[in-house]
């Protein structure tokens, strides 16, 4: 009986896609330039209204962000949990504002 299984088993891996194939052969074009693997400058928000970045939490990690998401080429990112007050989300984005950070995208899930 498992010779039969291992049969069954080893027949379905052998006729089964794991992925589709690509209609036609496509070679992306190649370009100078920075090699995409740039670290996403990113701030935390809890539900509770704890703000965190990096190894750092509260007022520190607020500076720490605002100092090194100056100088990141991409947009800095706030991820605020869905539980957090939207009054401590719109008080941070004004004190990052006010920390010369106007643009801070904000991560939000579809629905």
């Amino acid at each position: 009986m498992i010779n039969v299984v291992f049969l069954l088993l080893v027949f379905f891996l052998m006729t089964s896609q794991l992925a589709p194939p690509e209609p036609i052969e496509v070679t992306p074009p190649k370009a100078e330039g920075e090699d995409g693997n740039a670290v996403q400058v990113i701030l935390f928000m809890g539900a509770d209204g704890t703000i965190a970045f990096r190894d750092t939490t509260g007022e520190a990690a607020l500076a720490a962000f605002a100092a090194e998401a100056g100088d990141a080429a991409d947009p800095p990112l706030f991820r605020a949990d869905a539980g957090a007050e939207a009054k401590a989300v719109a008080r941070v984005l004004r004190d990052l504002a006010g920390r010369g950070l106007e643009d801070v995208a904000l991560v939000v899930a579809p629905e």
